[in-house]
């Protein structure tokens, strides 16, 4: 049996207590548990970190420097490990070539169905790649977009070129580029430009190559004069290595090519077609419909390539996203819909007996949603392949093979396996886990809003239609409804056009090795003036990206060295032994403990010993549920659902706005932590007179609400539409949405009697 299991012995990555245990092959198994118990410690940071590491080492040197690094995990060993796929929640690349289509290579399907059926024929499948010059329009180059100059905002007309009228980098007083158009002896330099005539401006916007016939006597002898538009549409704009993209925002729009009208193929491939339509309009149109065109389209010698697109399109429409185009630029996607594109293409692999690892694949869907991904991977687990998840989500739990639970606490308290078994032995382990599966909590029943409404009035966006919809004033409001249906749009593009609010949304923070929640609260300036108030010494003493950081690895705590081509290796400092510091800055001490000492504290320890300094920021963790948390941890290394929760901390921190939006608070978090935030949400809601309007679709926290408004019915075109306004027992009773039909089923609804309010 242990040639049918994948063996870790003695893990001790992070916070790991030396875990040892079997994952079934050719299983589904669920590592679950509290946010923070170290679940990703164990299974991204020690099996698929050495997995990946192991396939990295079969490369050549040369290879391997180009290729991620993982280092080497603290476990003992492990045994029959396989070959892994790794899906994380990361967004996909912001490359403007990547679409839907590309990624999913269903345009790459489509594109040799059209090389084989279109009429007329104009050439073989790359003719219609808008990424080969044969087929990409010539204007955008295959973009589907222009960026052009707005000349008000790269000029001040107030200004002289002296004065730097010329409002981007290099082109500023004392930037060589400037130099190209001062020292050409074609213009009055300290004249404003407001002053110029029409053909000077002519002259410094468009002129053509030309060799001034008058320069001054720094003008290079082989240089030639070109206008500012040409010049920065040439050496910034049409260059894709991204220096300056801030700059060129600031002064350029981006707006449909007028060509090809945004559809990237130009005029030849958009002639050729195929039962009336041309590839841009395949693209353009939803997969769902797509899907529904192709079922028309018969030909015995496409029959295979037919195939090849219905299945892939399928696995699209199985995982929720029938509503996307293939044209649609995956850098616009969302986290989820990332995510769900990621795990329909595994199923399209022919691969067999690989170890496919999801990261929290439930985040940011209605459960209505979830059927379809657990179709997916109930079908990996029938191709002979190993699917490990990383959730919480109740009914992705249900699904499993085998479930990893662990505990029993977070951070230094957690890194243990509290239980390992079948879902029905969960239910009655008496684990954190267990014992909020078997509780789904109680739906609310409030009395009628008494302090009026908001109201959010003809919205009309993306999919959303003239919709209209209320929220009451100092009350808990979810907006709810499956993935794409317009929930976003309503509150984001009406509530928040219409009423000032407060966002937390879904973007992650810019988290470095050298950020850690201190910095992050804004109060580590704080414990640093502190230790220099007690020890006399400067305040810059005690940080490590200044004069307290240690000589040898410059603050970082590990020392990199890289050998050739076998890339960078790296081993934590021998001055410092990790801790960043300086022997000096070590050597100082503030109640008992140096500056490295304290950073090693919990928020918790933290708040007590030094809470002159840290008090306010260390109660806004706790209140979140972070109090485990070392307060000099840096925060890439934090998980997404702590992320997400140290971002509400420090908006405790700084004071709360009278209504707060809270994109899918719950991403990440364990049940029983999604119930201390609906305490801490209702606190607020009750001492401090919040509207709180949160787009959710966990069901325990739907359950919770006062209000709710039910999106849909469908994602894309086929929703939009604000299918109930009301308490959520009263959508129960009404059962005709598929959120209405989700929580019967997760509350067990059978009278109103056996609900609580």
């Amino acid at each position: 049996m242990k040639t049918e299991c994948i063996l870790i012995d003695r893990a001790s990555t992070h916070n790991l207590k030396q875990v040892s245990l079997a994952i079934p092959k050719r299983a589904i198994t669920v590592v679950t548990g509290l946010s923070g118990s170290e679940k990703s410690s164990l299974v991204f940071s020690t099996l698929a970190a050495e997995s990946q590491r192991m396939i990295n080492r079969s490369y050549s040197s040369y290879i391997q420097q180009l290729m991620p690094k993982y280092e080497p995990a603290e476990v003992a060993r492990i045994d029959n490990l396989p070959f892994s796929i790794v899906v994380t929640q990361k967004q996909l690349s912001g490359n403007a070539r990547s679409t839907v289509g590309t990624y999913t290579d269903i345009y790459t399907a489509l594109r040799l169905l059209f090389s084989r059926m279109a009429q007329p024929f104009i050439g073989y499948s790359m003719m219609y790649s808008f990424n080969n010059p044969a087929g990409m329009c010539p204007t955008c180059q295959g973009l589907g977009t222009v960026r052009s100059l707005v000349l008000d905002r790269l000029l001040n007309m107030g200004l002289s070129l002296n004065q730097g009228a010329i409002n981007f980098p290099t082109f500023q007083p004392g930037g060589w580029r400037l130099t190209r158009y001062t020292d050409s002896g074609y213009f009055d330099n300290d004249l404003p430009l407001r002053e110029w005539t029409s053909s000077d401006l002519d002259l410094l916007l468009y002129g053509k190559k030309q060799k001034p016939a008058h320069p001054g006597p720094s003008w290079h002898k082989t240089a030639m004069y070109e206008g500012l538009v040409p010049r920065i549409t040439k050496t910034f704009i049409n260059q894709s290595n991204g220096k300056y993209q801030h700059e060129l925002e600031e002064v350029t729009r981006i707006t449909r090519c007028p060509d090809c009208q945004g559809t990237r193929v130009n005029a030849k491939v958009r002639s050729a077609r195929i039962a009336g339509l041309n590839l841009a309009d395949c693209s353009a149109m939803s997969v769902t419909d797509l899907q529904d065109w192709l079922g028309k389209i018969h030909d015995n010698q496409a029959e295979t390539i037919l195939q090849d697109l219905k299945r892939k399109i399928a696995n699209l429409i199985t995982v929720g996203l029938g509503y996307l185009s293939l044209e649609r630029d995956t850098s616009t996607l969302s986290g989820g819909e990332a995510q769900r594109l990621k795990i329909a293409n595994c199923l399209n692999s022919p691969l067999n007996d690989v170890l496919y690892i999801f990261d929290e694949p439930s985040v940011g869907l209605h459960p209505h949603d979830l059927t379809g991904i657990r179709k997916i991977f109930k079908g990996l687990r029938d191709k002979g392949n190993t699917v490990v998840i990383v959730d919480h989500d109740p009914e992705l739990i249900a699904i499993a093979d085998h479930i990893v639970d662990m505990g029993p606490g977070a951070g230094t308290e957690g890194g243990q396996i509290v239980f390992e078994g079948d879902h029905r032995s969960l239910l009655e382990s008496g684990t954190a886990t267990g014992r909020a599966l078997s509780d789904p909590g109680i739906v609310n029943e409030p009395a009628a809003p008494a302090q009026g409404f908001y109201a959010i009035d003809k919205v009309t966006a993306h999919n959303v239609r003239e919709a209209r919809a209320k929220i009451p004033r100092h009350m808990l409001t979810v907006v709810t409804g499956v993935a794409g249906s317009g929930k976003s749009t309503l509150i984001k593009e009406g509530f928040m056009a219409q009423h000032d609010a407060i966002l937390l949304d879904q973007k992650p923070i810019k988290a470095s090795g050298r950020s850690n929640l201190l910095t992050y609260l804004g109060v580590f300036d704080q414990l640093r003036k502190a230790f220099a108030k007690a020890t006399g010494n400067s305040p810059s003493l005690f940080s490590f990206n200044a004069a307290g950081a240690c000589p040898v690895c410059k603050g970082k705590g590990v020392v990199t060295l890289d050998i050739a081509y076998m890339g960078d290796t790296s081993t934590v400092c021998e001055s410092c032994h990790g801790t960043r510091y300086s022997t000096q800055a070590l050597s100082a001490r503030y109640r008992g403990l140096n500056i490295a000492q304290v950073l090693k504290l919990t928020a918790s320890e933290a708040m007590h010993q030094y809470c002159e300094a840290l008090g306010p920021a260390m109660q806004a963790l706790e209140d979140v549920g972070l109090s485990y948390l070392s307060i000099g941890q840096a925060l890439d290394t934090l998980s997404g659902g702590e992320l997400q929760r140290l971002k509400l901390a420090k908006l405790l921190k700084e004071g709360m706005h009278e209504t707060m939006i809270l994109d899918e608070p719950t991403s990440g978090l364990h049940e029983s932590n999604i119930l201390q935030q609906i305490a801490l949400l209702r606190s607020l809601i009750a001492n401090k007179g919040l509207t709180v309007i949160a787009i959710e679709h966990n069901l325990r926290f739907i359950g919770q609400a006062d209000w709710v408004i039910d999106m849909g019915p469908g994602a894309g075109n086929d929703g939009g539409k604000v299918l109930f306004e009301g308490a959520p027992l009263a959508l129960m009773r009404r059962n005709d949405t598929p959120t209405a039909r989700a929580m019967n089923a997760y509350f067990d609804f059978i009278k109103d009697a056996a609900v609580r309010s």
